[in-house]
């Protein structure tokens, strides 16, 4: 009987986690995306909130009660209707939103990455190179709000924790890219930026 109740205990705070959850600006919605052996990649390297794997990050911008996500994806910084998003997974994203200490940095943060919307999408994942990847701009924005570092920079790996070689996914892209893979240098993912103290994680959506 205890484990029935204990069972049902779960399951009710499985539910109301994924539930009544209402958008608001400057939320970050964290995303497990099936992109392939990149996203394998990735996240055998990095880890995210509750250990969950998330590939792909945005931020939640309001306007005239229309929902859109702000994200560098695909060619560029670009505004995604909320419903285009969510159909980027088939899983629930989990929603991160700020300490109520730091909200007041929010405005400035989507006006800045507002200002970056056209900007090229970082293929090579480098910092300060005129480009940007999913989480480096959710980084910068609230660098140029807060006036420092919000959240953490982490130096990269490119390597096989279980072999410490190269994955042969990487070594082809760079490949293509004609540039050496830059391990160790800093960068951000979304699974650290999930798992950074400035923010709660206040449930999952579909």
């Amino acid at each position: 009987m205890k484990n029935k109740t204990l069972f049902i205990i779960v399951l009710v705070f499985q539910f109301s986690f994924s539930q009544n959850i209402k958008l608001k600006t400057g939320d970050i919605l964290f995303q497990s995306m099936n992109c392939g052996p990149l996203c394998e990649a990735i996240n055998e390297v990095t880890e995210g909130y509750q250990g969950k794997d998330f590939s792909h990050l945005g931020m939640v911008y309001i306007k005239n009660d229309s929902i859109f996500i702000i994200e560098a994806a695909g060619k560029a910084v670009q505004i995604t209707p909320y419903e285009n998003f969510k159909t980027f997974t088939n899983e629930e994203m989990f929603v991160g939103r700020l300490k109520s200490k730091y909200r007041k940095y929010i405005p400035e943060a989507i006006e800045f990455t507002l200002q970056q919307v056209g900007v090229p999408y970082d293929d090579a994942y480098l910092f300060n190179n005129g480009k940007y990847y999913c989480s480096e701009l959710i980084y910068d924005a609230f660098l140029h709000s807060y006036k420092k570092p919000l959240f953490d920079l982490f130096p990269m790996t490119f390597k096989s924790p279980k072999s410490n070689d190269y994955f042969e996914v990487w070594t082809e892209y760079y490949k293509k890219l004609n540039m050496d893979i830059p391990e160790g240098q800093l960068g951000c993912n979304p699974g650290g930026i999930s798992t950074s103290d400035k923010l709660n994680i206040i449930g999952t959506i579909k």
